[in-house]
């Protein structure tokens, strides 16, 4: 079964993603991975991708797609795939389904992780660990049973990540309303998109995918 995940960032994309790949089987395919690991083996794919960075540009739809077609070949694809982080325009959606034309193989579900983006703001703020083992926590979901004291270690140390603040989490939410909001039509015309509530807490998300990749959830959406 091959997937693509769309969720923008703190909707918990990632944790569903690891989940899905650990049960069933299925390699998760970063865009960022694959071209850095291209580079890194010297073929001639990545030779090109790096001259295009080298130069500050960015790398073409036709490289991507390349590298993908080059990845899903590989033997950790053959139960399935989830794809993140591409594609991110109709164009680049449209050169997917006609490369995986060419390799007998398809898109079974786009999954769509849908966000209340206040709620999602204040979750994403609101996060802080301590600065010692890692342990996280919230400002209101979340707070160390002793005041300003790790429950996990004892120690009074505690940092929050620079970009957890309001303005840039809006601007990434606005970017990837930006990017995602033209391909969510394109994929319910090819009745593969599903979409599902991206605010319930982890265990009723993972359920929710579950039920797709069991065949379930997309008859229950419509």
């Amino acid at each position: 079964m091959n997937l693509i995940l769309f969720g923008p960032p703190g909707a918990g994309k990632g944790t569903q993603a690891d989940f899905i790949s650990k049960k069933y089987g299925f390699a998760k395919l970063s865009t960022g991975d694959m071209l850095r690991a291209a580079v890194k083996s010297g073929s001639p794919l990545g030779k090109q991708a790096q001259d295009v960075m080298a130069k500050g540009q960015l790398v073409s739809d036709e490289i991507m797609i390349n590298l993908i077609r080059e990845r899903i070949r590989e033997d950790d694809c053959q139960k399935g795939f989830i794809l993140d982080g591409f594609p991110r325009t109709v164009a680049q959606a449209e050169a997917l389904d006609q490369m995986l034309i060419t390799e007998k193989k398809r898109l079974d579900y786009v999954i769509e992780l849908q966000v209340d983006d206040t709620e999602l703001t204040q979750r994403i703020t609101g996060r802080f660990s301590c600065a010692k083992c890692g342990t996280g926590y919230h400002d209101s979901f979340k707070r160390p049973m002793k005041e300003e004291v790790c429950d996990s270690c004892g120690s009074t140390e505690f940092s929050r990540r620079e970009d957890d603040n309001v303005s840039t989490v809006t601007k990434r939410l606005e970017a990837y309303h930006q990017q995602t909001a033209p391909l969510l039509p394109y994929y319910d015309k090819e009745n593969i998109l599903v979409s599902i509530d991206g605010m319930a807490d982890i265990v009723e998300v993972t359920r929710q995918i579950e039920e797709i990749i069991g065949g379930t959830g997309k008859l229950a959406a419509q």
